[in-house]
Protein backbone atom coordinates (compact mmCIF):
# COMPACT_ATOMS: atom_id res chain seq x y z
CA UNK A 1 0.00 0.00 0.00
CA UNK A 2 1.37 3.37 -0.99
CA UNK A 3 1.39 5.70 2.02
CA UNK A 4 0.88 9.45 1.96
CA UNK A 5 1.97 11.68 4.82
CA UNK A 6 -0.43 14.22 6.25
CA UNK A 7 1.35 17.12 4.57
CA UNK A 8 1.37 15.61 1.04
CA UNK A 9 -0.17 17.89 -1.55
CA UNK A 10 -2.34 15.04 -2.87
CA UNK A 11 -3.95 14.53 0.53
CA UNK A 12 -7.23 16.15 1.48
CA UNK A 13 -5.41 17.05 4.70
CA UNK A 14 -2.69 19.05 2.93
CA UNK A 15 -3.02 22.00 5.31
CA UNK A 16 -2.63 19.87 8.44
CA UNK A 17 0.61 19.20 10.24
CA UNK A 18 1.61 17.69 13.57
CA UNK A 19 1.38 20.13 16.44
CA UNK A 20 4.35 20.44 18.78
CA UNK A 21 4.05 21.41 22.43
CA UNK A 22 6.69 22.82 24.76
CA UNK A 23 6.90 19.51 26.61
CA UNK A 24 8.46 17.58 23.74
CA UNK A 25 11.79 15.79 23.68
CA UNK A 26 14.29 17.52 21.38
CA UNK A 27 16.77 16.19 18.83
CA UNK A 28 19.02 17.24 15.95
CA UNK A 29 16.11 17.16 13.49
CA UNK A 30 12.64 18.25 14.45
CA UNK A 31 10.74 14.99 13.91
CA UNK A 32 7.74 17.00 12.73
CA UNK A 33 9.78 17.88 9.62
CA UNK A 34 9.23 14.24 8.61
CA UNK A 35 5.56 14.19 9.70
CA UNK A 36 6.38 12.31 12.91
CA UNK A 37 5.12 13.76 16.18
CA UNK A 38 7.75 14.27 18.83
CA UNK A 39 6.66 12.74 22.10
CA UNK A 40 7.98 12.92 25.68
CA UNK A 41 9.70 10.14 27.56
CA UNK A 42 7.28 7.25 28.00
CA UNK A 43 4.87 6.37 29.37
CA UNK A 44 2.21 8.34 27.56
CA UNK A 45 -0.92 7.36 25.64
CA UNK A 46 -1.86 6.93 21.99
CA UNK A 47 -5.37 7.08 20.55
CA UNK A 48 -5.43 5.22 17.25
CA UNK A 49 -8.40 6.17 15.09
CA UNK A 50 -8.76 3.96 12.00
CA UNK A 51 -11.56 4.90 9.62
CA UNK A 52 -13.12 4.01 6.29
CA UNK A 53 -14.70 7.01 4.59
CA UNK A 54 -17.95 7.25 2.70
CA UNK A 55 -17.99 9.11 -0.64
CA UNK A 56 -19.55 12.12 1.15
CA UNK A 57 -16.91 14.81 1.49
CA UNK A 58 -18.86 18.00 2.11
CA UNK A 59 -17.61 19.65 5.28
CA UNK A 60 -15.13 16.90 6.12
CA UNK A 61 -11.80 18.67 5.42
CA UNK A 62 -12.85 21.75 7.40
CA UNK A 63 -14.06 19.65 10.32
CA UNK A 64 -10.90 17.51 10.33
CA UNK A 65 -8.75 20.66 10.36
CA UNK A 66 -10.81 22.18 13.17
CA UNK A 67 -10.58 18.99 15.26
CA UNK A 68 -6.78 18.97 14.96
CA UNK A 69 -6.66 22.64 15.99
CA UNK A 70 -9.03 22.04 18.89
CA UNK A 71 -7.23 18.91 20.08
CA UNK A 72 -3.93 20.81 20.13
CA UNK A 73 -5.49 23.28 22.62
CA UNK A 74 -6.50 20.56 25.09
CA UNK A 75 -4.57 19.91 28.31
CA UNK A 76 -2.44 16.80 27.96
CA UNK A 77 -2.27 16.86 24.14
CA UNK A 78 1.16 15.83 22.82
CA UNK A 79 0.88 15.56 19.03
CA UNK A 80 -0.66 13.79 16.04
CA UNK A 81 0.27 11.73 12.99
CA UNK A 82 -2.18 10.95 10.21
CA UNK A 83 -2.33 9.31 6.81
CA UNK A 84 -5.01 8.37 4.33
CA UNK A 85 -4.88 6.07 1.31
CA UNK A 86 -8.15 6.14 -0.56
CA UNK A 87 -11.00 5.50 1.86
CA UNK A 88 -8.79 4.09 4.66
CA UNK A 89 -7.32 6.56 7.15
CA UNK A 90 -5.31 6.22 10.33
CA UNK A 91 -4.81 9.04 12.80
CA UNK A 92 -2.78 8.59 15.96
CA UNK A 93 -3.01 11.29 18.59
CA UNK A 94 -0.73 11.30 21.62
CA UNK A 95 -1.79 12.27 25.12
CA UNK A 96 -0.18 12.68 28.50
CA UNK A 97 -2.72 10.56 30.39
CA UNK A 98 -6.13 8.88 30.29
CA UNK A 99 -8.02 11.79 31.93
CA UNK A 100 -6.80 14.07 29.09
CA UNK A 101 -8.20 11.62 26.52
CA UNK A 102 -11.50 11.37 28.36
CA UNK A 103 -11.78 15.17 28.53
CA UNK A 104 -11.05 15.50 24.79
CA UNK A 105 -13.73 12.95 23.94
CA UNK A 106 -16.27 15.04 25.89
CA UNK A 107 -15.50 18.45 24.29
CA UNK A 108 -18.81 19.63 22.82
CA UNK A 109 -17.47 20.55 19.38
CA UNK A 110 -15.66 17.19 19.19
CA UNK A 111 -18.85 15.37 20.22
CA UNK A 112 -20.70 17.09 17.34
CA UNK A 113 -17.95 16.10 14.89
CA UNK A 114 -18.18 12.50 16.11
CA UNK A 115 -21.93 12.49 15.44
CA UNK A 116 -21.47 13.98 11.97
CA UNK A 117 -18.79 11.39 11.26
CA UNK A 118 -21.18 8.56 12.07
CA UNK A 119 -24.01 10.16 10.09
CA UNK A 120 -22.07 11.30 6.99
CA UNK A 121 -18.35 10.69 6.62
CA UNK A 122 -17.49 7.23 7.96
CA UNK A 123 -18.61 3.85 6.73
CA UNK A 124 -16.76 2.30 9.67
CA UNK A 125 -14.21 3.26 12.30
CA UNK A 126 -12.39 1.83 15.27
CA UNK A 127 -10.72 3.68 18.13
CA UNK A 128 -7.97 2.07 20.18
CA UNK A 129 -6.41 3.59 23.29
CA UNK A 130 -2.95 2.36 24.18
CA UNK A 131 -0.34 3.08 26.82
CA UNK A 132 3.04 3.63 25.18
CA UNK A 133 5.57 1.84 27.36
CA UNK A 134 8.61 2.60 25.24
CA UNK A 135 9.60 4.28 22.01
CA UNK A 136 12.74 4.82 19.97
CA UNK A 137 13.54 6.67 16.80
CA UNK A 138 15.97 7.11 13.95
CA UNK A 139 16.90 10.17 11.96
CA UNK A 140 19.26 9.93 8.99
CA UNK A 141 22.10 12.44 9.35
CA UNK A 142 22.01 15.29 6.85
Amino acid sequence: MRERQIQDADSEFSSLSPKVGDNRRGGDLDMTDAGIARTPKSPYYAVIFTSVRTPVGEGYPETAERMLQLAAQQPGYLGVESTREGALGITVSYWQDLPSIKSWKAVAEHTLAQRLGRERWYRAYKTRICRVEDDYDFTRPA
